[in-house]
């Protein structure tokens, strides 16, 4: 079969590649697109390439698009929202690479060959004419496509040494790539070149590494890029926390490392997401052990790891800092490492009520995620332990819906306000407001809602005892 025949061309699409003719301009499918219709791969993402100069190509494609972007344009790149296509038109690229600085010196081409040489991998090396529908594939991408192999049109070195970038993107295919019955592996001479080359990941910027990072994680099969990254020695460049576990032992058992019990729980954790990906938990579960080489002690044969949740959480952070991650993902993520030890502080007992308020507590809207990555945690042999840790945590839950039917349970509050606690002390804000309340909060924690007369009368025995 003519592998055209298999590469949908969207309408609008073929309606825009009639303009591009129109104005004596080439326009072809590339890329993603035609690898991932080869696949068989949903993708409403249309990447095309061009000999028109972006200016040119923006002109050209403004007509047909609701709304246009050219963030991209110094490099070649314009690109514009067509129904539900994100379109993507890159100009012809020659570069020219200096292999020190982080961005190559854009260059554009008029060779559709030359174009697809400089191109990642060979099944991104593949292109399809919009108008008259003609398959171009110089360096064998379909081959490789069907073999599962991943090699670069170039020689490995020199591809790698132009953009380093592209070492991190085979973790990411492959770990994007493979599935049930069909694994992506590369090509013997790219392995050895990503060996030798991995620390020219260094000169990548951070904002290019975590998008890979993030595309990586939210894969069909993470642990799969993972084990690339740090089986080549990627991981040591961009998150040396990784196979730093390599080298700590499991305190659960002798029967695995840290390193592959965290790649289970990651594991584990993608079993029980509901919906989309979620980048936070997968972060979260990769992260949550990356204190343990740090505290590991060993004392009388037995080895411990105390407060490597705290320490972890520290490290998870500064990571996803370094990374230019937002914000609310580097706290979230430091959250959860910081508290997914808590549950295992309450299993040796009876759940208090107490208990569970100051777990959903501190939780807060991490509650159902922190659940998933305590669930994932455990990944022991012994069925009678895994037994009862799952049973435990089935328990929580069920207690925390039954006190979610009795009381506010996920905005916890005292029974008084900060004004209501200065007008039954009879003071003016201050110090001793605070006090007061975090007092009031303590007692709600411990005994649940008091009521306002008995919080009064709470408030009031406690301003005595402190002299107010």
């Amino acid at each position: 079969m003519d592998p055209a025949e298999l590469i949908p061309v969207p309408p609008e699409v073929a309606a825009l590649g009639k303009r591009f003719a129109a104005a004596g301009r080439e326009l072809h499918l590339v890329g993603g697109t035609v690898r991932d219709a080869l696949l068989h791969r949903p993708n409403d993402d249309v990447d095309l390439t061009t000999d028109a100069p972006p200016v040119e190509a923006l002109v050209l494609l403004k007509p047909h698009v609701t709304a246009t972007w050219t963030v991209g344009m110094e490099f070649g790149t314009v690109g514009g929202q067509m129904g539900r296509h994100r379109v993507e038109i890159t100009t012809f690229r020659a570069d020219r690479y200096d292999r020190v600085s982080r961005n190559p010196q854009v260059a554009f081409g008029t060779s559709l060959l030359d174009d697809l040489r400089r191109r990642d991998f060979t099944m991104n090396a593949m292109a399809l004419s919009v108008v008259d529908r003609v398959f171009t594939d110089p360096y064998g991408g379909l081959a490789d496509l069907a073999r599962g192999l991943l090699r670069t049109p170039a020689a490995p070195e020199e591809s790698f040494a132009d953009d380093p970038l592209r070492m991190l993107r085979a973790a990411r295919f492959t770990a994007q790539l493979s599935m049930p019955g069909r694994v992506l592996d590369l090509d013997d001479d790219v392995l050895a070149a990503i060996v030798r080359m991995a620390p020219e990941l260094g000169r990548i910027t951070a904002e290019r590494i975590q998008g890979e990072m993030t595309k990586l994680l939210l894969a069909e099969d993470p642990v799969r890029g993972l084990d690339l990254l740090t089986d080549t020695g990627m991981a040591g460049v961009v998150l040396p926390e990784l196979p730093a576990l390599r080298m700590a032992a499991d305190e659960h058992g002798q029967h695995k490392d840290v390193y592959a019990h965290t790649l289970q729980v990651l594991r584990q954790a993608i079993e029980l997401e509901e919906g989309e990906p979620d980048l936070t938990l997968r972060w979260a579960a990769l992260l949550h052990d990356a204190g343990k080489p740090a505290t590991r002690r060993v004392q009388r044969g037995r080895v411990s790891f105390h407060h490597h949740e705290v320490v972890g959480a520290r490290m998870a952070k500064a990571r996803l800092k370094d990374l230019r991650y937002g914000k609310q993902l580097v706290e979230d993520v430091g959250r959860l490492v910081y508290l997914h030890l808590r549950f295992y502080g309450y299993g040796d007992a009876a759940w208090t009520d107490s208990a569970v308020r100051r777990y959903v507590t501190d939780a807060g809207p991490l509650l159902d995620r922190l659940n998933k990555l305590v669930r994932s945690d455990v990944t022991t042999r012994n069925q009678r332990r895994a037994m009862m840790l799952s049973a435990g945590c089935d328990d929580l839950e069920q207690r925390i819906a039954e006190l979610r039917e009795q009381e506010e349970l996920d905005a916890i509050r005292p029974d008084l306000d900060g004004n209501e606690i200065m007008e039954v002390l009879g003071i003016g804000p201050g110090p001793a407001v605070g006090k007061a309340y975090r007092f009031l909060l303590e007692r709600r924690m411990e005994a649940g809602p008091l009521g306002h007369d008995e919080a009064v009368e709470e408030l009031t025995a406690w301003a005595r005892r402190e002299g107010l």
